[in-house]
């Protein structure tokens, strides 16, 4: 009778880890945001860490977007640094301005940040808020 004879395989080799790809920023600033968000934070006078972005609940169509100083960087904060500014957004945020253009637009009667989101199904009539 014969015994069955067993072989051994070498173990194979790991497969190379594959460079993981950079994320996408969730959203990105024309020159003229990035250049009035620098003279806001340059009047300000203070030591700054960016500026945080975010959304809350207001409005007529539910949603709209914040603005304010972070004195620091929060440790869930989204970072979006471009055009030599520091963006902070809110981790509750994110979701809502994933593919976000914030751009600063001066006309006639009225000057200020506007939100180019491509998120939004509708705006209210005033445009202050939004909804998705």
């Amino acid at each position: 009778m014969s015994t069955p004879t067993t072989t051994t395989e070498a173990p194979k080799p790991a497969a190379p880890a594959r460079p993981r790809r950079p994320r996408p920023q969730v959203m990105s600033v024309t020159p003229a945001a990035a250049l009035q968000v620098k003279a806001l934070i340059d009047k300000r006078g203070k030591e700054t860490a960016g500026i945080r972005i975010g959304v809350r609940t207001k409005g007529c169509s539910g949603l709209s977007y914040t603005l304010e100083y972070a004195d620091k960087q929060e440790p869930m904060d989204e970072v979006v640094e471009t055009e030599g500014v520091k963006l902070l957004i809110d981790p509750k945020a994110s979701l809502f301005l994933i593919g976000t253009i914030m751009d600063y637009e001066e006309e006639k009667l009225k000057s200020g940040f506007v939100f180019k989101n491509p998120n939004e199904k509708g705006r209210c009539g005033c445009g202050e808020s939004f909804h998705v």
